[in-house]
């Protein structure tokens, strides 16, 4: 399974960025999953819900199941949150997942940067940041794209990747 990330800070343009990526790429017929970092209180079930009712009342873990797609809640009642590497073992093969966030992880990364958001960047302390799509033109030593431009950056992740 091949990991490739989507780094940059608040409204950089991220999920638009992992959301075009995966289209793009699926339109080429790859697998794709993807792994976002979330902050420690969302939750994807709601009170009133059956599921969420099993969770309330104790249960480790809850699938919720139909003819069209499951999902499962794990609820970590204390334990450490899992690294990115535990994760990723947790998903089924596909030929590449995009992960959005994790900037602190060592995997390779495209960095979103839009010049509006007024961010620092990231990618010249740090290495894994490969390349940078951006609004606004930026003069670094890796390449930049234009962070419209999914074709190109689907191009060059996917020769990063060996796909």
């Amino acid at each position: 399974m091949r990991v490739y990330g989507v780094t940059g800070w608040k409204n950089a343009g991220k999920t638009g960025l992992v959301e075009r990526l995966v289209s793009e790429i699926t339109g080429r017929g790859f697998t794709v999953s993807t792994v976002k970092h979330a902050h420690d209180g969302f939750d994807v079930d709601h009170e009133g819900t059956d599921s969420y009712r099993h969770r309330i009342a104790g249960a480790r873990e809850v699938m919720l199941a139909s003819g069209r797609r499951f999902a499962l809640m794990h609820e970590l009642r204390g334990a450490p949150e899992l690294t990115l590497s535990e994760l990723l073992t947790r998903l089924s093969p596909c030929d590449l997942v995009l992960i959005e966030g994790y900037k602190r992880d060592r995997h390779p990364k495209i960095e979103a940067y839009r010049a509006i958001a007024n961010n620092p960047l990231i990618a010249p302390g740090d290495e894994t940041v490969r390349a940078l799509a951006s609004d606004t033109p930026l003069d670094l030593n890796r390449p930049v794209f234009d962070l419209d431009d999914t074709q190109s950056i689907a191009d060059f992740i996917l020769r990063e990747v060996g796909l």
